[in-house]
């Protein structure tokens, strides 16, 4: 699509001799969110591992800003402002918050602003500034979410790739996670969301695309997947 940030084409990847994913394409409006949902082992950690450059594909094109993704090295592309976050979040629990965070600026172009980056960090994760010095496994499983989403964004991303954000959370912390991805959308950053939680996610998202069995199912405006009928039975219980 036009203007796209990012553009996946006809994307096949596998693990080993198990193929994964087959021809999924979907596109990443600029300042938007768009999400990717479907049940477990539907083919989503495996869409977010490939464009980190952690999954290699068999064939397709990946297009982020005009650029081929395919060949880059995983620093490569978060020099060029990919920025995972993965499922787990996967923090250094024997560091502090701050240690955590400041690893989260490793690229060239976060390097230079990182002292700014972290104050605007502290800013919109006001818990994190009060535990700067406490070690991470020593937080709670929402608030390493909150300094796994912190990390992501000292990267000074122009696409932040999110794997599973809520897993794992209490639903109070899984309310105020989608809130802050909202936030993010509405400050200007570009978000391509993996989810499981299909109705909230459904709900934030400006695009989605319901993936089964490593294909796109269904795609358009995520209210509209939110009323489908396939959806609705298969996902909301409904």
């Amino acid at each position: 699509m036009t203007g796209s940030l990012l553009t996946v084409h006809e994307l096949n990847a596998s693990y080993g001799a198990v193929q994964v994913l087959f021809d999924v394409s979907f596109d990443v409006q600029p300042g938007s969110v768009t999400t990717l949902v479907g049940a477990n082992g539907a083919g989503k950690s495996t869409i977010m591992k490939t464009l980190a450059g952690l999954v290699a594909p068999n064939s397709g094109t990946l297009l982020y800003d005009g650029r081929e993704l395919t060949g880059l090295a995983s620093h490569e592309r978060v020099d060029s402002g990919l920025s995972l976050i993965p499922e787990g979040r996967l923090v250094f629990p024997g560091m502090t918050v701050e240690q955590n965070l400041r690893l989260g600026a490793v690229s060239p172009n976060a390097r230079s602003g990182h002292e700014q980056m972290l104050e605007e960090v502290y800013d919109r994760f006001p818990r994190l500034k009060e535990r700067r010095w406490q070690l991470a496994g020593l937080m709670s499983g929402g608030e390493q979410q909150m300094l796994a989403l912190g990390r992501g964004l000292m990267a000074r991303p122009r696409l932040i790739l999110m794997d599973e954000p809520t897993l794992g959370l209490a639903p109070v912390m899984v309310k105020q996670v989608f809130e802050i991805i909202a936030e993010l959308r509405d400050a200007g950053f570009t978000i391509l969301l993996a989810e499981q939680n299909a109705r909230v996610a459904l709900e934030l998202a400006n695009q989605a695309y319901l993936l089964e069995n490593g294909r796109v199912g269904l795609a358009g405006p995520g209210r509209d997947l939110l009323d489908a009928p396939e959806v609705r039975r298969a996902y909301l219980g409904m």
